[in-house]
């Protein structure tokens, strides 16, 4: 068993990461994740948030796992946690652990290292989807605002045409 563990700081408040983090798939940093099920969701008696997920990929299973043929021998439990940060409320800590399991073969520690460094990459593509989320998301806000200014001052133009 390997436990890899990282942690990030958003330079965005809790509301705005978490709503990206609900939003991630699809997107351009990992383009073989076609879609993403829910398997629960749920909110604990702290009012935390708990949401079991399986990616779906278009591979179906991680490419080294599939070439070697074991699958039922290989475990991998991941665990996200986002959280506001403690002095600066315009942040977010996110903090990611993945616990991989491969059993029954002789190269399981080479195999658990191996996912563990793909794990890692996969990571830093996720931050980044997850910024570019995060951009998208206050580009459809700022595009919306200034859409309804535009409709408003429509408005008030037509009004003051009439009254004239």
């Amino acid at each position: 068993m390997k436990i890899w563990t990282s942690e990030h700081v958003f330079d965005h408040p809790w509301e705005t990461v978490t709503t990206a983090a609900m939003q991630k798939y699809p997107n351009p940093m990992n383009p073989s994740v076609v879609g993403v099920d829910v398997l629960d969701r749920h909110i604990d008696s702290s009012g935390k948030l708990h949401s079991h997920r399986l990616l779906s990929t278009e591979w179906g299973i991680p490419a080294i796992v599939k070439s070697i043929s074991f699958t039922n021998l290989v475990s991998v439990d991941e665990r996200l946690v986002y959280k506001p940060h403690p002095h600066e409320p315009d942040k977010t800590i996110l903090t990611q652990e993945a616990i991989i399991s491969v059993k029954g073969v002789s190269l399981s520690s080479y195999l658990e290292g191996l996912m563990a460094n793909t794990i890692s990459s996969n990571a830093n593509k996720g931050r980044e989807a997850l910024e570019w989320v995060i951009n998208r998301l206050n580009a459809e806000i700022e595009e919306f605002t200034a859409s309804a200014r535009g409709t408003m001052r429509n408005s008030m133009a037509a009004a003051a045409f009439v009254e004239k």
